[in-house]
């Protein structure tokens, strides 16, 4: 009697705990939250084209600072991106040794990077010499620097990036067709010296530049072109401004090109070597 009492209650729980079991599997899921759609983050306001009166004080005293001097001389370092073989850009660099006097004399010594390149325009004529291979093109060239830097560029595609800070008048080409401009801060970094940062674009390029708080001289510009679509960047810094120095007509021309070979003066068949290529985009000058 003890084994079979034993038996029952033992089939006994068994029974309850199958019941069990079943009513706890066919009792109703609990229902699914309704899903609720997600907010899109609402879209940027459009960005508002406008010309801060701030920024356009700043750079129009840097322009009236370098149109009013009779004569100046700077070194201007250049960095362009060019795309590599992976389609990350790799940069370049150029130096330049500039001096000019108003309002038609001018001279640019380019010794690196890649082939050393002398240019020179003395109111009547310009000159590009290639020290290392001795090679010399002369050109006859308009009696202005404005003219003689169009004629360049139109002829022999000869172009430099500092172009609008040298021209007669340097607001002009800068604000001619400006959509944007605004004032972004100061910096105690660049040059070496306190400098305002403005940007300004319009429709072919953005421009960041850094002016000098004091002395009003452009110390770097950088700029992305609107049609390239790697947005590439080419910089450009200034330093050793001199301003109402007093230079010579002889400073002008080459002094060591009297044995070089006379060639056209005109645009390049070839390509310059890699570590001279240049910029994907290039701005001409804007000048009428």
């Amino acid at each position: 009697m003890g084994r079979a009492l034993a038996l029952a209650l033992a089939l006994a729980a068994f029974i309850g705990q199958d019941a069990y079991a079943q009513q706890s599997t066919q009792q109703p899921k609990a229902p699914k939250r309704p899903q609720v759609a997600k907010k899109e983050a609402p879209a940027p306001p459009p960005v508002q084209m406008t010309i801060e009166p701030k920024a356009i004080e700043i750079l129009k005293a840097a322009c009236d600072r370098l149109a009013v001097a009779r004569s100046m001389s700077f070194t201007a370092v250049v960095t362009y991106e060019n795309p590599s073989r992976l389609g990350t850009p790799l940069a370049y660099t150029t130096k330049s040794e500039v001096t000019l006097q108003r309002p038609d004399k001018l001279r640019v010594i380019t010794p690196a990077d890649g082939p050393a390149t002398e240019f020179y325009y003395d109111g009547k004529a310009m000159m590009a010499f290639a020290p290392a291979e001795n090679l010399l093109a002369v050109a006859d060239a308009p009696p202005t620097i404005d003219g003689a830097l169009e004629a360049a560029f139109k002829t022999a595609d000869i172009y430099y990036p500092f172009t609008d800070l040298i021209v007669a008048d340097p607001y002009k080409a800068v604000s001619d067709g400006m959509i944007m401009a605004f004032y972004i801060g100061q910096s105690k970094v660049v040059g070496g010296t306190t400098t305002d940062m403005v940007a300004y674009a319009d429709n072919d390029v953005f421009v960041q530049v850094w002016v000098g708080t004091e002395d009003k001289l452009p110390r770097m510009v950088r700029a992305v072109y609107r049609a390239d679509r790697a947005r590439l960047r080419n910089q450009l810094e200034i330093s050793n401004w001199k301003l109402d120095l007093d230079v010579f007509g002889e400073a002008f021309a080459p002094v060591n090109a009297s044995g070089a070979m006379p060639i056209e003066f005109s645009r390049p068949v070839t390509g310059p070597p890699p570590a001279a290529a240049p910029p994907a985009k290039v701005k001409p000058p804007k000048l009428k």
